[in-house]
């Protein structure tokens, strides 16, 4: 079996922390092969590779069976990307805070991996938005969202937005979030917009701090594309997909649409999207019983 290793950039103390987790895996019975970047960083900090591993150009090339993203949610975002339409299923080992998506704690490495030696998971399917009209964009998708954001200090943007060749409304506001059910839990949810199941087929529109507060979020089916045009005043605007930034200050038209194929996550048995809601987000938790400090009346 052959696992690819795949994070962001990481302080040099963290490689150490790295290299153990890659050699994890060649004790398991694998062969780790290490994202070429992210070797070199290690080798950069003064750690090198485990003896028996190997590195990796491209997902595509390296005959994988699986990806270990190491890192937040944001390293788990850009392995997706890393990964593009190659099938190979990502799984996520926490070394940052949260971890919505990186689930697995680093201390539960041994036992995650003998879990997928043994074939104790399921693969589940998550949609991916695409984005014509970028060429910085062209062929990328996104996991999470595609939105458009307001320079810092900049007066707020209007955006028109068409839903399937029908004008939709014009957004006046810091932004627009197109997130998918897997994002609906990440930036949209911090502008009010609705959680959705994984297996939804829907994407929402939320707008970011919006002028007219009788705008909502709204949720339309995954099969629409939405045509996004900015007039931004002459100020500069941000085009965001998941983690990856461009710049702007001209106007142009932006459809964004689900893309022709889908993100693959192991997702190991008894775990669910339930059970990740009520960890990460503390549902079902009595708060009036555990404020800090709180010594009662």
């Amino acid at each position: 079996m052959r696992i690819g290793i795949h994070g962001r950039l990481y302080p040099a103390e963290a490689a150490h922390t790295v290299a153990h987790i890659i050699s994890r895996v060649s004790a398991a019975g694998a062969v780790p092969v290490v994202e070429k970047g992210l070797a070199d960083r290690m080798a950069e900090a003064g750690v090198p590779l485990p003896e028996g591993a190997e590195t990796m150009l491209q997902a595509g090339q390296a005959k994988l069976d699986y990806l270990i993203s190491l890192g937040g949610d944001g390293s788990f975002l850009d392995s997706v990307a890393f990964l593009g339409a190659s099938g190979v299923p990502v799984l996520g080992i926490n070394l940052g805070r949260l971890g919505f998506l990186s689930s697995t704690r680093l201390e539960e490495t041994d036992q995650t991996l003998q879990a997928v030696l043994r074939g104790e998971y399921s693969i589940t399917e998550r949609g991916l938005l695409a984005m014509k009209g970028l060429p910085a964009f062209e062929g990328g998708t996104a996991l999470n969202e595609v939105s458009i954001h307001k320079r810092d200090g900049a007066t707020m943007i209007a955006i028109h937005a068409h839903l399937d060749g029908r004008y939709l409304n014009t957004y006046w506001a810091d932004g627009l979030i197109i997130a998918t059910p897997t994002g609906s839990t990440a930036y949209s949810l911090s502008c009010g917009g609705p959680i959705m199941s994984p297996d939804c087929e829907a994407m929402t529109v939320t707008p970011i701090s919006p002028h007219n507060l009788n705008v909502r979020p709204f949720v339309v089916p995954w099969s629409s594309e939405l045509t996004l045009t900015v007039d931004a005043r002459g100020e500069k605007y941000l085009v965001n997909m998941d983690s990856r930034s461009e710049i702007l200050d001209r106007q142009v038209d932006l459809r964004v649409s689900s893309a022709d194929h889908r993100a693959k996550l192991v997702q190991l048995t008894g775990q669910d999207f339930l059970d990740t809601l009520r960890s990460k987000l503390a549902w079902g938790l009595d708060i009036r019983s555990a404020r800090p400090g709180f010594q009662g009346v």
